[in-house]
């Protein structure tokens, strides 16, 4: 009796690690690390500016006071500039993401398969052309003969 030999635990864990989702997945985390840094800078650079010509550059400062008093740590703070924050870090995070991501890989792959689509286009229109000039030929031959079939 042969005994087939289980693969071990280290080369279970190596095909694992080969395989194409897991690589996608790392490379998609790394690039969204890195992509972190240019929205941040973005935000920070040129959303906080613009903000703070309005108002104040830090969003945190803008809160509401529920009690009658809010001095110090008394009274009940509603700190809304903090979420209105939060809101607009993830709108220009998407912003940045569809615009600069998102719109041009779908050109770009909306364009390739138009290219796809037509070449394949093209080949058909060849076969069939080639076809037809194959039936004119046999036609002339069949006329050039003149004793081809009787048509009725």
């Amino acid at each position: 009796m042969s005994e087939k030999k289980e693969p071990s635990v280290w080369q279970g864990f190596k095909a694992f690690l080969m395989r194409g989702n897991v690589v996608d997945l790392a490379v998609a985390v790394v690039i969204g690390a890195a992509f972190t840094n240019i929205v941040n800078a973005v935000v920070k650079g040129i959303i906080n500016p613009l903000v703070g010509a309005i108002g104040t550059k830090n969003l945190d400062h803008y809160s509401s006071c529920l009690s009658s008093t809010c001095r110090g740590e008394q009274g009940i703070r509603i700190l809304w500039g903090s979420v209105l924050g939060a809101t607009l870090s993830f709108v220009i995070t998407a912003a940045v993401v569809y615009f600069l991501m998102v719109l041009p890989m779908a050109k770009y792959l909306a364009r390739q398969e138009a290219r796809r689509k037509a070449k394949e286009g093209t080949q058909e229109v060849i076969e069939v052309t080639e076809l037809e000039v194959l039936k004119e030929i046999r036609d002339a031959l069949v006329a050039q003969r003149g004793s081809g079939p009787s048509r009725q």
